[in-house]
This record gives C-alpha cells, structure tokens and sequence, in this order.
C-alpha cells in the first residue's frame, strides 16, 4: 500500500467522523427534529469524498514538491540557509522578551512575528551572501550540486558519449573547461549495460566505465556524480532533458535522436559527432595526400581508403591499387550527414608506377 493511499484513506475517515458530528451541530442549531441523522449522513458523505480528493494535496504532494525542490538546491545556499534559520531564531527569541512586555494585544503576537520576520530576514541574508560568509572563513563551498553562478559552466554527460571514449581526449587536452556532471541513473545504466552477457554490450559498458574512471583522475576537467534524479520519468534520455531543463545546462552526447529531440524542447545539445567533423582537415580540390585502399567502391574501377580521423576517400580507377599507398588528387569534398566525403583521382606524376599499370 503505497504512502498516498494510506493518507487518503486516513483522511477520508477524519473528515467522516468530522462531518457527521458537524451535521449533528447545525442540525440542532437549525433546529430540525429528527432531522440529525441525515444530516449527519449527509456532511460524513461530503466529508469521506472531500477527504479522499484532498488529502494528498495537503499531505504528501506539497512533501513531495518540497523534496524535490530541497534536492536540486546547491549545497552553498542550502549551508548558508541553515546558518541564517539559526541565527534569525537566536535575534527573534533575544527580541521577544521586550516585545513580550509590551501593553496588550501587541505583547500577545509581536514575539510571534518578530521571531518569524528575523528568521526570514537571517536566511535571505545569508543566502544573498553565501560567497562572502564562506572566503570570509576561509571556506570552500560545497559542490555536491551546482550552485547557480556555475550553471552555464555544467555539461551534462549522456550514455552514448561516455561509452564513444572521445570525450576523455577532449578533456586531456584542456580545452573543455566546463565541469562534467554524471547523473546516477546514467551510472546505473552503464552499470547495467556492463553486466549484460551480451558480449559487444559487456564491452561497451566497461568502456565507459573505464572513461568514467580516467576523466575522475584528470584534474583538468571537473567531474561529478549527482543523485538528482527525476521520479516521475523512466526513460533515461528523457531524464536528461528534464534535467537539463532544471539545471539549465546543455547536454553532451553524440545520440542523433537525443540530440533532435532536446533541440525540439529548447535544451542546447553539444554534439560530438559535429565538434569531430569541425575540426577535420579541409582538403580543397587540387591537393594531393597520400592514402591506403583497403577496399573496393561501390561504382566499378573505384577503390577507398580512410584518413586518419576516419573520413573515407572514394579514388577513381583505384580498384587495380587495393592494399597500396598512393599519392592522390583531390576532385571533389562532399559534406553529408553521415560526415565528410572526398572524391580524388590517382596522380600519375607522384606514382610512376600507376602510369605503367594502366598501360
């Protein structure tokens, strides 16, 4: 039985009791005879459907928002919050006393709101001056959440990146300032795929995993493992976004439908994929490079190699030079979705040996 239906039900049966001894009361005071009986039946039946209804948005439901909204509190102000709840009840009950002596009514509810208005005024305080109480005590602040001054400097990390590895070589080289932050349920996923016994999916997650392991030791990028997590969502990618939504920080990944899908709903996606094709090399047609065919095209005659950084080369008339290096001439860059392609032709000058071959 879960929490809220037990509310639900013990809040049915107070309102019961409640409306029956309050139907009895305005019967009398109508003074109907033999008229409290259905009464009573009456306001217990308005009470049970008002306490069915009701209940948990009195109960566990404001619990429930405040929970959620103490959770995604950075753990600065939340420190600072605490410090100043203290110290606006120390002020209000030194106030309360010479309040308390004043003539009534004022001495009756003045302390009430004296001890009430210090405490909100302790909190603000603090919270507006966090970063000053904290250097002042030569403290540092707690990071276990993102404060709001270092949300747009917070990348979320999605599943697909971790387990692609290039994020770690993207941190090694220092020019990803931004603090990495790894939700649990992201964790708990790798996790899941890590133990699975499927053999490429055992792979991958302890792939991940081990990227996990070697962006925690470099100390050039920051990363952190948060347990906010979003209840009402299931789904890992929709989680993410939600997430990012709270948190207002982008997401990186390299997952083509995560990337479509937080565009549509406003959240900024960092995709690897395109950094990657950013930062290729451009080729412009009439330049030569060097290239190994590995294997045959799909129109007759071609042949194709790779570059270094994985873009393919379609070579004409490179089918008879299979399992060769050879010196190339760029015709053509193509740029597609998939990424960039480029079309070249054998230089026969670079390769004496590819103009005996044709003869």
């Amino acid at each position: 039985m879960s929490i809220e239906f037990f509310f639900r039900i013990t809040g049915m049966m107070v309102l019961i009791v409640g409306g029956a001894f309050l139907g009895i009361r305005l019967a009398d005071l109508a003074q109907v005879p033999g008229e409290s009986e259905r009464w009573a039946s009456l306001f217990a039946s308005l009470g049970a459907l008002t306490g069915l209804i009701l209940t948990p948005y009195l109960t566990t439901r404001p619990v429930r928002a405040l929970r959620k909204t103490l959770a995604l509190l950075p753990a600065a102000s939340l420190s600072a919050a605490m410090i100043g709840l203290v110290a606006g009840l120390i002020v209000g009950a030194l106030a309360s006393l010479p309040l308390s002596l004043l003539p009534p009514p004022f001495g009756n509810f003045l302390p009430f709101i004296g001890a009430i208005f210090f405490c909100y005024l302790g909190v603000t305080l603090f919270v507006m001056r966090q970063d000053d109480l904290f250097a002042m005590f030569g403290a540092r602040l707690p990071r276990s959440a993102p404060a709001p001054v270092a949300e747009e400097r917070t990348i979320l990390l999605d599943t697909s990146v971790i387990i692609d590895g290039r994020i770690a070589d993207v941190a090694a080289t220092g020019f990803l300032q931004s603090t990495m932050l790894v939700p649990r349920f992201v964790l708990n996923e790798l996790q899941y795929i890590a133990d699975s016994s499927e053999p490429i999916r055992h792979q991958r997650g302890r792939r991940g995993l081990e990227v996990l392991n070697r962006l925690r030791k470099d100390n050039r990028t920051p990363l952190r493992v948060t347990d906010l997590d979003i209840e009402e969502v299931r789904n890992t990618d929709e989680k993410l976004i939600v997430l990012a939504k709270q948190l207002h920080c982008p997401i990186l990944t390299n997952d083509y439908n995560l990337n479509r899908v937080a565009e549509l709903q406003g959240v900024v996606v960092l995709n690897l994929n395109d950094l990657a094709n950013a930062i290729r090399v451009i080729f412009l047609p009439g330049e030569t490079l060097p290239v190994y065919l590995i294997q045959e095209g799909k129109e007759p005659g071609q042949g194709v190699g790779y570059l270094e950084d994985g873009t393919m080369i379609v070579v004409d008339e490179g089918r008879k030079y299979i399992d060769r290096t050879m010196t190339v001439i760029v015709t053509k860059v193509l740029q597609t979705s998939a990424g960039r392609m480029i079309f070249a032709r054998i230089d026969n000058s670079a390769n004496p040996s590819s103009g005996n071959s044709q003869q």
